[in-house]
């Protein structure tokens, strides 16, 4: 099946770079996400509605959505209890690889302290020191080194020791702590709360829908205040705080006369040594020996990210563009790590001269190179793979070739301290301009594309109406990767803000839509929102502010999505979960859980409707703090 004969380009993506790869791709008979999305139409309604049980051997089973309640698995288990097993495991898986990421980079701290990791080092040492602190280690008279493994194997217990409450959780607003108290869903362990998530749903074990949704809670917030939160602070205290700088995006960042390299996947372990192998003189001069006229990086999806917020590194493309920056024909090399990785990449670099390699022990993909880099080996593993790169350059096919577009300028590298640094040190200038009614409130829209809805309108629709409603946002993911795009990261989108917003966006000279980095960096809003909160002598569901996931499609977004619900942030969907099978569990998450935690899923799947409800809701929140509302 071809895309022509059941789709247009032009309904599939709103980006011009998009459009004119997947006409390519059309050309050249190469099949993408969106044939195998319209091969697989119509979708299976009872996995849509979460109510297909393959839990045990007894089944398969799967109860009438229309007639919920005539029916029940072999086990006896009702619509409810399905739909809300498979929720849970659904937060379960999402929270396992956000905090295994997290992991990983706790190994490499401990492997820098240990000084088994050439080429890494302590980039943050203050950064060290605090979080030293917050640990309750004593730093007085050690160097950067001997802080490094103890801090590590401090964070190590907050994985697998059961203690009352995992560490940074202590970073939430004394409210919100005292709620959860309450609740009994403060997180224990980061890996306990999701292997107990697993025990729960097995078949037998917690049998009632609202205490599997209960302890859904407790494993997101252990990841988000857990495991992503380590895995964002201890990214900064090795690879450097994200500060603002420049950098450009889209397809047009490949270089035709240059060997490309691209980088994908979410953990920063692979990607910093191979900018710093990249660097390296003798490789460059191989490079012009091959006929290019240097090595280019360039990143897509969270991997992409990171090194855009650290690097200046720029983006060619988000989780819907990673084949079609391959359609390009001019990638030498796809260098993956793990998570939002398509299976298809390998059998469409083949179609090319492109060589995939796949860099983690825990990730394999088809027709792709197996090249595991560790802590030890990064840095010799790195020269090994640019050289191979460098040389596959020469195997080019320039009738292949075709880079559309121009790059499109951006701003990045807004973490919670240089935002901090860039407000005179205090959140007082925020503050102010938010009981002005200057900034209106704040909204964080993080998160993925998905087939299922035209790619990057639902975030360009919702955002620039936002903005210019006087909201600020705050991206993170491949959300990022749209708004740059659209042109909403830089100084000159501030005409497309309101008066307010305006105002203080001129002066403080950033753009209305700020990159806090990526999908794990959704950790540096809950800090960020918990500082206001604090500062106000308020909890976090009384703020103006939400997050959204328009176009959300990964487990990881189920997670994220719970964690900052259960942290008192209103969070706005695209797509609806798989849980309209069982009407409690659905009115629990869109409405029930305002009244025990302060905040609840809002589905909204057209964009310019989500946009209204999300400014009606910040409206509503200010009117809450005695704020002037323009309701």
């Amino acid at each position: 099946m071809k895309l022509a004969e059941v789709l247009h380009p032009e309904d599939c993506t709103l980006t011009s770079d998009g459009q004119a790869m997947l006409n390519k791709a059309q050309r050249e008979g190469i099949e993408t996400v969106w044939d195998r999305y319209t091969a697989q139409s119509p979708h299976c309604i009872f996995c849509e509605t979460g109510l297909s049980c393959r839990i045990c051997m007894m089944g398969p089973c799967r109860i009438n959505p229309k007639k919920p309640d005539e029916k029940r698995g072999v086990c006896g288990a009702d619509a409810h209890i399905i739909v809300a097993r498979n929720f849970l495991r659904t937060i379960a898986a999402g929270a396992a690889s956000h905090s295994d990421h997290g992991r990983e980079l706790v190994e490499i701290l401990k492997a820098v302290g240990e000084g088994r990791a050439p080429g890494y080092r302590i980039r943050e040492p203050e950064k060290l020191k605090n979080l030293a602190a917050e640990y309750g280690i004593d730093t007085a008279g050690q160097d950067d080194l001997s802080i490094a493994p103890t801090l590590a194997e401090a964070m190590e217990e907050d994985f697998g020791t059961s203690r009352k409450s995992i560490r940074l959780i202590n970073r939430a607003p004394e409210k919100r702590l005292e709620l959860w108290d309450k609740l009994g869903i403060i997180p224990r362990g980061i890996d306990r709360e999701t292997c107990e998530s697993l025990h729960r749903t097995h078949m037998g074990v917690d049998n009632d829908w609202l205490s599997l949704l209960t302890h859904g809670l407790r494993n997101a917030l252990a990841d988000g205040w857990g495991g992503s939160l380590i895995g964002t602070e201890l990214s900064d205290v090795l690879f450097g705080i994200p500060r603002p700088k420049s950098s450009e995006v889209n397809l047009a960042v490949l270089k035709e006369d240059q060997v490309n390299i691209v980088l994908h996947g979410h953990n920063p372990l692979v990607s910093e040594m191979i900018v710093q192998a990249a660097k390296s003189p003798e490789l460059q001069k191989l490079a012009t020996e091959q006929g290019a006229k240097g090595i280019n990086l360039v990143g897509v999806c969270c991997t992409g990210n990171e090194l855009l917020m650290r690097r200046g590194i720029p983006m060619a493309g988000n989780h819907l563009m990673t084949e079609l920056v391959l359609v390009t024909g001019a990638v030498e090399a796809l260098v993956v790590d793990y998570q939002c990785i398509m299976p298809s990449l390998g059998t469409i670099a083949q179609c090319y001269h492109t060589r995939m390699y796949s860099t983690s022990d825990k990730a394999r993909f088809p027709n792709a190179v197996a090249f595991e880099m560790t802590p030890e080996t990064a840095l010799e593993k790195a020269r090994q793979l640019v050289k191979e790169a460098v040389m596959n350059y020469p195997n080019r096919q320039p009738d292949k070739v075709s880079i559309p577009g121009r790059p499109v300028k951006q701003m990045t590298g807004f973490s919670v301290e240089s935002l901090l640094e860039g407000l005179g040190g205090s959140l007082d200038p925020l503050l102010d301009a938010i009981k002005s009614g200057k900034i209106r409130g704040a909204i964080g829209i993080v998160g993925c594309n998905n087939p299922r809805i035209k790619h990057d309108a639902a975030h360009r629709t919702i955002i620039q109406h936002l903005i210019a409603n006087d909201i600020l946002v705050l991206d993170t993911g491949c959300v990022s990767v749209a708004t740059a795009k659209a042109g909403l990261k830089t100084l000159d989108a501030i005409q497309q803000a309101g008066p307010g917003l305006k105002e203080i966006c001129t002066a403080v000279g950033i753009p209305p839509v700020l990159h806090m980095g990526s999908c794990v960096d959704n950790s540096r809003i809950l800090v960020l929102v918990s500082a206001i909160a604090n500062a106000l002598g308020t909890d976090i569901s009384d703020l103006p502010v939400a997050a959204a996931a328009p176009e959300w499609y990964s487990e990881k977004a189920v997670t994220i999505g719970f964690y900052a619900v259960a942290s008192g942030i209103t969070t706005f969907l695209g797509p609806m979960p798989p849980i309209t099978g069982s009407d409690k569990v659905a009115a629990a998450a869109t409405k029930g859980l305002e009244d025990i935690v302060g905040a609840c899923f809002i589905v909204e799947e057209n964009p310019e409707k989500a946009a209204n409800l999300m400014v009606k809701h910040i409206e509503k929140k200010r009117g809450g703090l005695g704020l002037d509302s323009r309701q």
